[in-house]
């Protein structure tokens, strides 16, 4: 049975990555407009979102303004919580 790349990037620490990127327009640099950009993505460093920004840089003439980073662990250890007490139902 094999397993698909991306849940084998999970387990190698990859998880859900999203970017908002506001950049400025090119015929009208005061105006900033907003791109959403999500992948699967290592924390902290995050290496293809590094990689998506330096083909922004080099291939799309909208100058980078700031970039705002959410990060959410797929896989993690399960969160449960013991419980004092007993439910009689009947």
């Amino acid at each position: 049975m094999s397993v698909s790349s991306a849940f084998r990037r999970q387990l190698e620490g990859y998880s859900l990555t999203t970017a908002e990127i506001l950049y400025r327009m090119p015929d009208h640099p005061h105006l900033l407009q907003s791109f959403v950009w999500q992948n699967h993505d290592l924390c902290p460093g995050f290496p293809e979102l590094r990689r998506f920004l330096a083909f922004w840089r080099d291939s799309i003439e909208g100058q980078v303004h700031a970039v705002r980073v959410a990060h959410s662990r797929l896989i993690r250890p399960a969160e449960l919580r013991t419980v004092n007490g007993e439910f009689h139902l009947h």
